[in-house]
């Protein structure tokens, strides 16, 4: 598939520090987007986009308004639009199995592309700064630059959280004071090493959780034990860039962990899905599963 920046094809191989030195406009919108305001997104009509998810939807979803996702340090956010009917995808990439989460993204997109519409794909890449791990420039080889800050000599990123209006395609800075629904059973499936899965059947306009399986996490009981800095250092790929909420988050993860060392019937009775939709309200509501 050919890269086109300002109607301009843009010739592959390249490192992206190379396209960015190539068309300024990149970094301008960067610069744009660097300097809104952070906006505190709400759970009404939002979708939200935990690491290693991806969800997909069009301006005809009548349940869902804004996809969104935080939190991402080394991380990146993509989004992938479709400017013929507005079919969206979000992700929240780690660098875990990109070569397999290309085609994912892409064809789960193409489910809700018309073929023989016009249009072309956009793609927005938020996320990733110069961390001291060189993680981020694995992920994006070198665009780091455009969302790097550095204070003290350490380095932090700009951005960490990134939201898109499925209706009116506009890109805002966002912060998500809530990220469920099953927040922590969607936190725990990603801890424990599941790939990258699509969570929400715009067809249906339903969230599908599960059914999940992981091992017992491995000396969780230690874990639980150590105190927030050693929790941050050895359980963040970029410590001290990391929110506030990060470690108490990655403690209330471990501690499900605890409870459910096997999710199986405990969390997932019949080995269903637990489906969720948006009441009229925009808010999530829990569904019967599938067969109940």
């Amino acid at each position: 598939m050919p890269l086109f920046i300002e109607g301009r094809r843009v010739q592959l191989p390249q490192s992206v520090r190379e396209i960015v030195r190539a068309h300024p406009p990149l970094e301008e919108r960067a610069k744009l987007l660097r300097g809104q305001s952070v906006q505190l997104v709400g759970p009404k009509g939002l979708l939200y986009v935990q690491q290693r998810e991806l969800a997909v939807t069009s301006p005809k979803d009548g349940s869902i308004s804004i996809l969104g996702s935080d939190d991402a340090t080394t991380c990146h956010i993509v989004i992938l639009r479709h400017t013929g009917n507005g079919a969206t995808c979000m992700t929240h990439c780690d660098g875990s199995d990109t070569k397999t989460e290309v085609p994912l993204i892409m064809n789960s997109l193409k489910s809700l592309s018309n073929h023989t519409q016009n249009g072309r794909l956009e793609v927005h890449l938020v996320g990733g700064f110069n961390d001291d791990r060189q993680l981020s420039q694995k992920l994006t080889n070198q665009l780091l630059q455009l969302n790097d800050r550095e204070e003290n000599e350490n380095h932090f990123p700009i951005i960490c959280g990134i939201a898109i209006n499925i209706k009116t395609a506009e890109i805002f800075r966002a912060s998500f004071p809530e990220r469920g629904p099953e927040e922590e059973l969607r936190s725990a499936r990603s801890l424990t090493g599941g790939p990258m899965i699509n969570i929400y059947d715009a067809k249906t306009e339903q969230l599908h959780i599960g059914p999940y399986f992981w091992m017992p996490f491995p000396h969780v009981d230690f874990w639980l034990q150590q105190d927030d800095k050693q929790l941050l250092e050895n359980l963040s790929t970029s410590p001290l860039a990391e929110p506030p909420h990060f470690v108490p988050h990655i403690r209330s993860t471990l501690m499900f962990l605890k409870k459910y060392p096997f999710p199986g019937n405990s969390l997932f009775p019949g080995n269903r899905a637990l489906l969720y939709k948006k009441n009229e309200g925009g808010l999530w509501e829990k569904i019967s599963s599938p067969g109940s």
